[in-house]
């Protein structure tokens, strides 16, 4: 499987797992022009291949604090139009939270550190969001004053529902481990010294499983919320009967009589 390290990113493999790390901790992984696009380029590069699953974590103390501030005051002191300037920025930022949350492969945030603005967007983009107990996740744009953005608008109401959504935009709160499980904005928290134990095991429980399958799987979600309740049936039915005779399948099936765990190879 193909590698990638750039300057604000890097994509690993560790068996059936893909990591993009993002490697700017000296700006807590600020989303500048140059991640976002080693994140896209790290996506695009996983396209063909039979990983089991992809993990989104961050290098340092921050999983991903947002937009590059930084950069936006470079552009606001520049000769570039300030509204051209931010919507390339954003336009980038969102870009790449889309190709995260369109990506066809099982993603998994891994979320050890302060998520904020659209970093928490970069974190619920993913299928599955673990969080350490001093992790938080928020979206405090006002904080900073300024709207939402690359895609808060559409992925935080769909995750919360439309109230909760709007508090936390509204107070601009770091949600903390506990309460963001309860508002079903992470799957999992884990006390700190074994946040890495148990987000690794569920993340290889992932990644060991039946990936054609889980792939799947994950298509007919994507596509359920928009079809009828007989459309959703449909195209369950057609993808079963393709994945039907497949070696995973088989596989799946004879540990079965076996009583044993099975052996998936991806196929």
């Amino acid at each position: 499987m193909p590698d990638l390290d750039t300057d604000a990113v890097r994509l690993e493999h560790d068996g059936d797992v893909a990591r993009i790390v993002l490697t700017t901790p000296e700006r807590r992984n600020a989303l500048s022009v140059a991640t976002s696009t080693g994140i896209m380029d790290a996506v695009d590069a996983l396209e063909g291949t039979d990983v089991g699953a992809v993990v989104i974590e961050g290098e340092g103390p921050a999983f991903c604090a947002g937009g590059d501030v930084e950069a936006m005051i470079e552009r606001q002191e520049s000769d570039v139009a300030l509204d051209d300037s931010v919507r390339h920025i954003i336009q980038e930022t969102g870009r790449a939270i889309a190709r995260v949350a369109k990506c066809e492969f099982p993603t998994i945030a891994k979320v050890d550190g302060p998520a904020f603005g659209a970093g928490g967007n970069l974190a619920i983009a993913c299928d599955v969001q673990l969080m350490s107990e001093s992790a938080t996740i928020g979206f405090g744009f006002r904080n900073v004053g300024l709207a939402v953005d690359s895609g808060t608008s559409y992925l935080l109401p769909q995750l919360v529902g439309d109230n909760v959504a709007r508090e936390l935009v509204f107070t601009g709160e770091q949600v903390e481990g506990k309460r963001a499980v309860d508002l079903g904005l992470a799957n999992h928290v884990y006390p700190d010294d074994e946040f890495e134990e148990e987000a690794e095991a569920l993340i290889a429980t992932i990644a060991e499983g039946p990936s054609a399958a889980l792939r799947t799987s994950k298509r007919l979600m994507r596509l359920g919320p928009d079809a009828t309740l007989q459309a959703a049936i449909e195209n369950e039915a057609g993808a079963q009967a393709a994945i039907f005779d497949s070696a995973d399948h088989a596989e799946g099936v004879e540990a079965f009589r076996e009583k044993r765990e099975p052996e998936f190879e991806g196929r």
